[in-house]
């Protein structure tokens, strides 16, 4: 059972005093605020500039955590170290969330340097192109050199898993289906958190006045603005419509009330029907990119002894006899 890699998991526990003030505080704040401002190139603007106020706003980070800028080719991102003793022979890619216009590596340390510590392995943040300037393609053009880049510093492919939350599980998705499509070696393992998998013409219904933090209709708005002119079936651009035979296994995660819950779990039984082992968590009343919030909510913590036990069973059933090479 510890090492079960084909499971769903609803975690039990007394939703904390903290997770619903912060549900609170994003009904009140963020929601309204998106719902406002994301209409249009002008308010993605505006958006954006108050996200790179917040990075400026120096982050609380424990004195054992290091960050390091790096760059290889036209890629570009920083080395996020959650403590000493690491192993340095393995890292994880991590794709920041952000809907593809807002966020950068700096606004997610508090979820890449908990990852390191509980991966026991650096993590490389990509600092991905986004919109309105740059196209999904051009983002995922980065996600593949950059994994290309750490398998020519001499990272073994069975040791590198790729990450991300939002739009970088969206990104996480396409990138293996790319690396899979292409003949390239796989990764280990894949982690999605709140993964934006459909952008077709599908309608966010489910959840549209219980999550506390996502407009559904700016989500729709947005599908429709980055997919202009593509096939938006594509698997590359809805992951949920991809063929995922020969994929590594997947950890899968969402909150119970988000508008993305729905597409998450699609992916997971898809994935399934092809043969991939996935461990899907579905977290009852955790908002959208609930570790963002670990600072302040234990939930949040939580999720990254998760992640180890993920991990765990990935390194246990890459060592079983008979198992798939990564």
């Amino acid at each position: 059972m510890g090492h079960e890699l084909n499971v769903d998991i609803r975690p039990e526990y007394p939703v904390s005093w903290q997770a619903a003030a912060i549900n609170g505080v994003l009904r009140g704040t963020m929601k309204p605020i998106s719902t406002i401002l994301v209409r249009n190139t002008a308010g993605m603007a505006v958006a954006s500039r108050i996200m790179c106020l917040g990075e400026r706003v120096p982050g609380i980070l424990p004195k054992h955590v290091s960050i390091v800028p790096d760059e290889f080719g036209s890629c570009t991102g920083e080395w996020v170290r959650g403590g000493p003793g690491l192993d340095e022979g393995k890292v994880v890619l991590y794709f920041h969330g952000g809907a593809y216009f807002v966020c950068s590596p700096a606004t997610h340390r508090p979820i890449t340097w908990r990852l390191s510590a509980a991966a026991g392995r650096p993590v490389f943040s990509l600092d991905y192109r986004q919109g309105p300037v740059h196209s999904l393609a051009e983002s995922l053009s980065d996600a593949l050199q950059a994994y290309e880049c750490l398998l020519g510093r001499g990272y073994a492919a069975r040791d590198i898993v790729l990450a991300g939350d939002s739009a970088g599980g969206h990104l996480t998705l396409a990138t293996l289906l790319a690396l899979r499509d292409r003949g390239m070696p796989l990764p280990a393992a894949g982690i999605c958190l709140s993964p934006w998998a459909d952008l077709s013409t599908s309608r966010h219904r489910a959840n549209a006045w219980s999550d506390p933090m996502l407009p559904a209709g700016r989500v729709d708005w947005l599908a429709r603005r980055w997919t202009d002119g593509l096939d938006r079936c594509d698997p590359l651009v809805s992951p949920v419509y991809g063929d995922y035979t020969g994929i590594p296994p997947l950890m899968i995660v969402t909150g119970s009330t988000e508008v993305l819950r729905d597409e998450a779990r699609r992916v997971a039984v898809s994935a399934r029907e092809d043969g991939v082992q996935v461990t899907y968590e579905e977290w009852n009343r955790m908002p959208h990119i609930f570790p963002l919030f670990a600072d302040a909510l234990p939930e949040g913590r939580l999720f990254f002894d998760h992640v180890s036990r993920f991990l765990d069973a990935v390194q246990a059933h890459s060592s079983t006899p008979g198992a798939e090479a990564a």
